[in-house]
């Protein structure tokens, strides 16, 4: 941990350190057990750039109060840098000053993949073994290691992704750091999953929801646009459908507005994240489970407080 204007700095490398993703999903798990309501989280908000787009999430919660800052350049990676780059601020919880600052992207990559994992703790059939990756990213990469915390049966994964040169590098990574059977795949390999991902930037279902089996888990984490979308409306049709908020789905997840715009899907159906954890609801037997996330600010805010408590202890 560095220091930056007199406040503390925690990099990616030492948001990793402090918190592990087995913990981060502890911290999100202990927050939504403690009553923490998602949908009092306010909207995400955008601003404008001539190079794309700023988002802005605030979040206040017991204890804990935050921003993240990220910016979305399009052209960034034609240009060698990353596409997404951002900060996150907390603040004191009874001064407001501000209190540290954390890198966004770092923050971004734990706590996605620990959401991600939450949901899967309570939706993934016991004993899953083979999960089945969209996606050659650091999203793709971060939701592997957390999947396995949760889900330690895991042995075989398939990765789906568009250039060759570097599914093939993220294929050898994979088999190294986490010593499991890995292999490049294609769509098709959804029927054969019990877990799946989806962690790309794709505007249309990259596979045919028909095909996933009535006990596969899947996940998808790449949009939060209404228009954008990862999966078809088979599956959200045929699924027990996993949302962070009803109202944040209803709005951003073009995964979900389709489903119920094409009348596939009751919106009344949709299932909260914190209905799950809590045990006040439980998946149906015998149908796909899906969780569509767009990513929260109260998620930033547990993980980020979590991660500073644990640097500075």
């Amino acid at each position: 941990m560095s220091r930056m204007g007199g406040m503390p700095f925690l990099g990616a490398g030492a948001i990793a350190a402090a918190l592990s993703p087995a913990a981060a999903v502890d911290a999100l798990d202990a927050a939504l057990r403690a009553g923490l309501d998602p949908e009092a989280d306010p909207p995400r908000g955008a601003v404008a750039a001539d190079a794309g787009e700023m988002l802005v999430m605030p979040s206040s919660a017991p204890g804990a109060v935050g921003v993240k800052l990220v910016t979305v350049a399009p052209d960034n990676p034609s240009r060698g840098r990353p596409r997404i780059q951002g900060v996150y601020v907390l603040f004191d919880p009874d001064t407001l000053a501000p209190a540290a600052l954390l890198d966004g992207i770092g923050l971004t990559n734990l706590r996605t993949a620990a959401v991600s994992a939450l949901a899967v703790r309570h939706l993934a059939a016991p004993g899953a073994r083979r999960l089945l990756v969209f996606g050659t990213g650091a999203q793709a990469a971060a939701h592997i290691g957390a999947l396995r915390t949760v889900a330690p049966g895991i042995a075989h994964v398939d990765v789906v992704g568009r250039d060759r040169g570097r599914l093939e590098a993220f294929v050898a990574r994979c088999a190294e750091e986490h010593g499991v059977d890995a292999h490049a795949a294609a769509p098709d390999a959804v029927a054969v999953a019990d877990i799946v991902v989806c962690a790309t930037t794709a505007r249309q279902p990259l596979f045919d929801g028909a095909s996933v089996a009535d006990t596969a888990t899947v996940v998808a984490i790449g949009s939060h646009e209404p228009a954008a979308r990862e999966v078809d409306e088979h599956l959200a049709g045929r699924a027990t459908v996993v949302v962070e908020s009803r109202t944040s789905a209803l709005r951003e997840a073009g995964d979900v507005i389709a489903a119920v715009e094409a009348g596939a899907l009751d919106p009344g159906a949709l299932v909260p994240l914190a209905a799950l954890v809590r045990g006040e609801t439980r998946p149906a037997d015998g149908a796909p489970r899906l969780f569509k996330s767009t990513g929260m600010a109260w998620e930033d805010l547990v993980v980020a407080a979590a991660a500073a408590r644990e640097a500075v202890s």
